[in-house]
């Protein structure tokens, strides 16, 4: 199978059909003012297809005035934003409320999604109950184990006192389960996949399916505070396109997935495919991000793994004008 270019990406009749489909006219864009800043520095992480439309964003991104786009690989994007070198970022919610206590120099501007995380468990765990007194993976996310702890608290359980953490790599988890030698691990794509590939455990909870966390946001964008004050129509142009390219996810998975595989984005084509016919990728236009910032920070102040509280943290470290203004305009 030959390589999916950009060029080939962008200029194809699919691309086109679903801008179609889907309402996407660019007149909208064409009567704002063209972007301030025409730079764009966003973050690149090693094969997350749940962030995949930051990267199938890039010709869109190009159709709204940016023409000096570039990928930075992060392993620490707080890191990097503090440090001014990125622009633009998705974070998964937990570990972002956790950074936010802090009060670095970033602003939540929308949700992305709904649907990465699945907790998968032995024949030992069958609820979450049945997490007392087990080993749990929750690999090195710090958000991982702050979900974790949140869903046993809910259900009454105290994770601090009856549960023990563990963080291995990813491929030790997986064998780790598949073996026995731990009771459950909490899968971000895509690993569970990969589980549900190898027939490893079984899903005890998923945020995609399971209510309450099926019904709130698990990765929101992030944009530098700087580039939100000096440049607002860059960041709503920014913006635009990312929902759109989040919609093309959903339309069509299996070009977007062969995309992101030969860029180099994914590594796996069956498990990028899967994790984005799997992921709630049109939840933007439904869900109400200040509310699943406010859920789950009210968790975790509850944990007490968040000291300061939900209101302070959404006056102090959101900014919803953009996202507010673009389901009007295209038509949530």
């Amino acid at each position: 199978m030959s390589k999916t270019t950009r060029r080939e990406f962008a200029n194809g009749m699919a691309l086109t059909a679903a801008a179609a489909i889907l309402g996407l006219s660019p007149k909208p864009a064409d009567a704002e003012p063209p972007p301030e800043m025409t730079r764009l520095r966003l973050a690149r992480y090693d094969d997350h297809a749940c962030l995949a439309p930051q990267w199938v964003a890039e010709e869109l991104l190009r159709a709204e005035g940016f023409t000096d786009i570039e990928y930075t690989m992060s392993v620490n994007p707080v890191g990097d934003f503090i440090a001014g070198k990125l622009d633009y970022a998705a974070f998964e919610i937990m570990g972002l409320l956790l950074i936010l206590e802090a009060a670095p120099p970033v602003v939540v501007i929308a949700g992305i999604h709904a649907g990465c995380y699945e907790l998968f468990g032995t024949s030992r765990v069958r609820s979450l109950l049945d997490l007392k007194n087990r080993t749990i993976a929750v690999g090195t996310y710090g958000g991982s184990q702050a979900l974790v702890t949140a869903m046993a608290a809910y259900v009454g359980l105290d994770p601090r006192r009856d549960t023990r953490f563990v963080s291995p790599p990813s491929n030790e988890a997986m064998q780790l389960l598949a073996d026995g030698k731990i009771d459950a691990m909490l899968g971000f794509p895509p690993e569970p996949q990969e589980l549900r590939t190898r027939k490893i455990g079984h899903v005890v909870v998923s945020t995609r399916e399971d209510r309450p966390w099926s019904r709130y946001f698990c990765c929101m964008a992030v944009a530098r505070e700087t580039f939100v004050t000096k440049y607002p129509v860059a960041t709503k142009r920014m913006l635009r396109a990312f929902l759109k390219a989040s919609d093309m996810c959903a339309l069509e998975p299996d070009r977007m997935g062969r995309f992101l595989v030969d860029q180099g984005f994914s590594r796996n084509y069956d498990y990028t495919v899967q994790t984005l016919k799997e992921i709630s990728w049109t939840r933007w236009r439904d869900y109400d991000p200040a509310d699943s910032m406010r859920f789950y920070a009210l968790r975790l102040h509850e944990t007490g793994l968040l000291k300061t509280s939900p209101q302070k943290i959404l006056a102090r470290s959101t900014d919803w004008r953009f996202i507010n203004e673009l389901k009007k305009e295209l038509k949530a």
